[in-house]
């Protein structure tokens, strides 16, 4: 009887009777508690983890598809992928022989003239066609009315500005290259582009920040030129000027209120760089002060200023029609 007495204390530590065993701390750390309950966000399962989980995934392919869309602006050397959105707009860039890298199509789209003529050019180019469900091209799309149609404009693999040098030395020619600082409008570059091809320019110089670079919309405006005319990006314009006037080159800026006029001017005739500033605000201080000189585009008319398209046609063609006179 007294074994099964001590038996029963072991078992049962709160009687009196007999010796006892204790559970070495280990029921009062069972007691303590386990701190403060950790938020949804954090506990496995919950909803609130679900829904962060699913947030965070969106922003990943929200980002993805970023990278894959790409822009224009401050990157070295080339700028990402674009895409164009819409009937017309895909159209008219496939019309203007911009670059592409594919077209994106929707499953059963409904077709018209425009889907049908879009469809018929990628072919003839080869541009691989990539049908796709509605969701997709949505998807791709980030909320531009696509209509069915993605034309994926692949990056522009800009020059460097030496190369433009360089390209002038292979005939024997005195470089004539444009250099743009502050221009914005991507239409603004492909129509000096155009004009740098018509009137045989060497290239075009545009800067990697704040500046226009070589979009679908630069391409269609070129008419087709950029495929010839070379697009360097310098990482800072005012160096890249002084780098040319080392090199030999006169650097001449327009101003509205240039210190010459355009006629008959000289240094259009041999190695030079014609820096074109925007519309209103003109050169930036820096740039100004490293040009040789400043000229002006007389205006017998009302306007103040002209875009740097036109400004660039006119001054190149004065370039061109000076080179071209018999040497005496």
């Amino acid at each position: 009887m007294a074994g099964n007495s001590q038996r029963r204390n072991r078992r049962n530590p709160g009687s009196k009777k007999g010796a006892s065993v204790g559970t070495g701390g280990h029921s009062r750390r069972a007691l303590e508690g386990k701190g403060p309950t950790p938020p949804g966000e954090a506990r496995k399962g919950h909803p609130k983890q679900r829904a962060a989980n699913a947030a965070a995934k969106r922003a990943a392919d929200n980002k993805a598809r970023g990278a894959r869309r790409g822009g224009v602006h401050g990157r070295t050397g080339k700028s990402g992928a674009e895409l164009v959105y819409g009937r017309n707009s895909v159209l008219e860039a496939l019309q203007g022989d911009v670059p592409a890298s594919a077209l994106y199509v929707q499953q059963f789209i409904d077709n018209d003239d425009r889907v049908r003529d879009a469809l018929s050019l990628a072919t003839e180019r080869g541009v691989p066609l990539m049908e796709a469900p509605r969701q997709q091209l949505d998807n791709l799309a980030e909320g531009h009315n696509h209509q069915g149609l993605i034309l994926q404009v692949p990056p522009y693999e800009y020059a460097h500005p030496d190369d433009l040098v360089a390209a002038a030395g292979v005939n024997r020619d005195a470089p004539l290259i444009v250099a743009l600082d502050g221009i914005t409008d991507s239409r603004n570059l492909g129509a000096v582009v155009r004009s740098v091809a018509a009137f045989d320019g060497h290239g075009v110089v545009v800067p990697e920040r704040r500046s226009a670079g070589m979009t679908a919309g630069a391409w269609k405006t070129s008419s087709g030129a950029a495929a010839r005319v070379p697009v360097a990006r310098a990482s800072n314009l005012t160096r890249a000027l002084e780098a040319y006037k080392k090199a030999g080159l006169f650097v001449v800026g327009m101003a509205a209120d240039g210190e010459h006029d355009l006629v008959d001017l000289d240094a259009l005739t041999g190695p030079v760089v014609v820096v074109m500033g925007s519309e209103g605000k003109g050169m930036s201080r820096l740039v100004a002060e490293t040009c040789d000189l400043t000229v002006r585009i007389p205006m017998p008319g009302q306007a103040e200023s002209l875009n740097a398209g036109v400004a660039a046609g006119i001054v190149l063609y004065e370039a061109a029609r000076l080179r071209a006179k018999p040497k005496k």
